[in-house]
């Protein structure tokens, strides 16, 4: 037996993703990392940001929180850019990345 929604019941809420984006020397796609938490993205992009300043190349190690399992490893040297946005696991909504002018 299936169990109906009322109608006057709103639609389950998406759970708000939020992307840290690289762009890498020689790539045409960039490396997106995602996290649940704000504050989480925040970090990485932290860390990311100090590792560009710093000049010195860096190995950064990046997993995804839903999957352990997968890994990557970048040499800071490589990335050129890094920029954070928020992504609605809903598939159309939510901020588009860079800078916009549309509102």
């Amino acid at each position: 037996m299936r169990r109906l929604r009322p109608a006057n019941a709103s639609p389950p809420t998406s759970p708000t993703m939020y992307v840290v984006e690289l762009s890498l020397r020689l790539s045409p796609m960039p490396v997106a990392v995602e996290r649940k938490e704000f504050e989480a993205a925040q970090t990485l992009y932290g860390e990311v940001r100090q590792a560009l300043e710093s000049g010195h190349p860096k190995v950064l190690d990046l997993s995804c929180e839903k999957d352990e399992h997968k890994r990557v490893s970048l040499l800071s040297s490589e990335i050129l850019a890094v920029q954070t946005y928020e992504k609605s696991a809903s598939g159309g909504g939510g901020k588009r990345p860079g800078f916009s002018f549309d509102s």
